[in-house]
């Protein structure tokens, strides 16, 4: 393996790509949405994705580095590999990385702020804040246990309600309806992360909802979490009566069915894979229903 494809693949673990449908499905949905409308801005959609997965990567870097600054990243971890724990990048490193991606995500900022105003200020600074206390701090919020409550918040109404409202200016109650369903699998996915990482986390002094409340706590979230995003595309339907297309994205519930039953009969490194596919799946939805909410 050549050095150059070696630090590509570094950089890649550090990022964690199979996580970032986490930001481009809502943002999808949100444009599908604006569009449908009439209302769609083509450039402004373009920057809120790139701001959108500026934050990601900089919110996924940063835990890298400030988990290791804890200690959290153990030798016997056995998700993918933390490039800052395992000794592939420095710190000094890491830390520049996810200054630079923040930086980034806020000259993103800039210009929604100067198209769409105040709002996207508000939005801008809690992300940013947010993103950075993940991990930081002897508050984090993901050592709190309000790591789902800051994935579905985020990754679910806000995302969606905020890239609508930066294109169309405006808001409805659809728009914030449709952001629960992506809000809904994101916090499966880090219900299957910290599944995964329970015994460490434990260890750890890392309080997520699965070591506060236990392993059968977490296989009820992950199942109810996926099961009533599946469910949004039905209520969004009896609520408005328009755009029925979109009752297709409700058959994630059953491609969901063998991630399920993963979650309840298993253990250890294979969650890594049950972990990447319930990232599909997001994906899946967020087309299905914007394919379908531009169809209808």
């Amino acid at each position: 393996m050549d050095p150059q494809t070696s630090a590509i693949k570094i950089w890649l673990m550090a990022l964690r790509p199979k996580t970032l449908t986490a930001s481009v499905g809502p943002i999808m949905i949100a444009t599908a949405m604006a569009f449908g409308d009439d209302k769609g801005d083509g450039l402004i959609a373009f920057i809120c994705l790139l701001t959108a997965l500026l934050l990601q990567i900089g919110t996924n870097i940063a835990n890298d580095y400030f988990d290791f600054k804890k200690g959290s990243d153990r030798e016997d971890r056995i998700g993918p590999t933390r490039v800052t724990q395992a000794g592939l990048l420095p710190p000094s490193t890491i830390r520049m990385a996810f200054i630079i991606s923040f930086v980034l995500a806020a000259i993103g900022w800039l210009f929604l702020i100067n198209h769409a105003g105040w709002v996207m200020a508000v939005l801008a600074v809690t992300s940013i804040l947010s993103g950075i206390y993940y991990t930081a701090g002897s508050k984090a919020l993901g050592y709190m246990g309000l790591g789902d409550v800051f994935v579905f918040i985020f990754f679910g109404p806000v995302a969606v309600a905020g890239t609508y409202y930066a294109q169309a200016l405006e808001i409805n109650l659809s728009v914030l309806i449709a952001g629960i369903a992506p809000g809904l699998i994101s916090v499966a996915i880090l219900t299957v992360n910290n599944l995964r990482d329970v015994e460490s986390d434990r260890q750890s002094n890392k309080k997520t909802l699965v070591v506060r409340f236990g392993v059968k706590f977490a296989q009820f979230e992950y199942l109810s979490a996926l099961l009533v995003a599946a469910f949004i595309p039905i209520g969004l339907y009896l609520i408005t009566n328009q755009h029925p297309a979109t009752l297709i994205a409700s058959i994630i519930s059953l491609i969901a069915i063998p991630m399920i039953y993963e979650v309840m009969t298993k253990t250890g490194e294979i969650l890594n894979q049950t972990l990447a596919k319930t990232g599909q799946l997001l994906l899946i939805y967020s087309i299905l229903f914007s394919v379908a909410w531009l169809w209808d």
